[in-house]
């Protein structure tokens, strides 16, 4: 089916917008490391003995991650004040920088790790176009919900090996080749629209392979719209210092979604 020239742009905008999102400062493509946390003192620093690398252009020791108590603080090489530090479990992570190094904690199945990003890596200058199927309004249902009351807490598999549990407000159900499909949405803390990792019989082939994500908009009178045009790239993708989910097992489609973005190589 041929794009309308108004949901052809609608693709392309939101297509660019998501180019710029992935580029920047606070972007995947900023990503330098990925370091867990052991209990005790953790170096910081540009020395790649550090147990945390910062990137060049900070200190070699720029401090330490003490670890411990049920809480991290980070102690300044050069003696300032400990800084406690909120990890992304937290609305508002504690950032640390040095020049255009950054860092802050992840926490993940009960584990901290510390997330370090240049704001000025090559990465972010270098991303090539993201391949992608043609646009294709076919690819955009409209869905209805089917509640789960009370909410479903749904396992949600990861790249590490690692479980969690997610809240599903319930089903979004829609009709594609002939028979009836379901997709459970995660809420996803800070964020409005409800987010879905799916995977298809494109993956591992056209499309990653573990699966890609999608968002929808909270249902209005228990309908929302699903648009596989959309459908973009986990963050691994890009980068090997994400923790990416991959598709609980009722969110494996039995059908090629030949839409959205094709892998990144």
């Amino acid at each position: 089916m041929s794009a309308s020239p108004e949901y052809a742009a609608e693709i392309e905008l939101w297509r660019r917008r998501r180019v710029e999102r992935l580029v920047s400062e606070s972007g995947w493509l900023s990503l330098t490391g990925l370091f867990w946390l052991a209990a005790g003192d953790n170096s910081v620093g540009a020395d790649p003995s550090s147990a945390v690398v910062l990137p060049g252009g900070a200190p070699r020791r720029a401090g330490t991650i003490r670890l411990g108590g049920g809480g991290a603080v980070f102690l300044p090489a050069d003696g300032g004040d400990p800084m406690p530090l909120a990890s992304d479990a937290a609305d508002s992570p504690t950032v640390v920088a040095f020049g255009t190094a950054r860092f802050h904690l992840v926490e993940r199945s009960g584990r901290l790790a510390a997330r370090v990003r240049d704001v000025d890596h090559a990465a972010r200058r270098s991303l090539r176009p993201i391949p992608a199927f043609p646009v294709d309004p076919a690819w955009r249902f409209e869905a209805r919900l089917e509640p789960y009351e009370p909410p479903r807490r749904i396992p949600v598999p990861s790249i590490l090996g690692t479980v969690e549990l997610e809240t599903s407000p319930g089903a979004v159900v829609f009709s594609a080749e002939g028979r009836e499909l379901r997709l459970d949405p995660i809420l996803e803390r800070g964020q409005t629209d409800w987010w879905i990792v799916f995977g298809d019989r494109t993956n591992g082939s056209e499309t990653y392979a573990g699966g890609r994500f999608v968002y929808v908009v909270p249902p209005v009178g228990g309908r929302t719209i699903l648009d596989f045009n959309k459908a973009y790239n986990p963050p691994c993708v890009f980068t090997p210092h994400s923790t990416c989910p991959l598709p609980p097992s009722q969110n494996r489609l039995p059908i090629r979604v030949e839409a959205g973005e094709k892998t990144y190589v």
